[in-house]
């Protein structure tokens, strides 16, 4: 279950740590969107405000690094 919850996004791929901190907020408030990938990853940015802290901090990091990583491609 803890890969549906945040795979991939277009551009964005998250770690198995996401995956593991965000599992349990996925199937809480986006099962709705269970198993389109790209809708679930939607639906946990729309709802960042009621994700547990850890997996918000965990998605800040990866979209952060994800940012610095296509900065760093256009600028090549």
């Amino acid at each position: 279950m803890s890969g549906i919850a945040l795979s991939a996004s277009p551009g964005l791929a998250f770690s198995s740590e996401a995956q593991q901190m965000c599992s349990g907020d996925a199937m809480r408030l986006c099962s709705a969107e269970i198993p389109d990938i790209p809708r679930i990853t939607a639906c946990m940015h729309r709802k960042r405000a009621q994700i547990s802290p850890g997996c918000r901090s965990v998605m800040d990091r990866e979209v952060a690094a994800a940012r610095k990583a296509r900065r760093a491609a256009v600028g090549d």
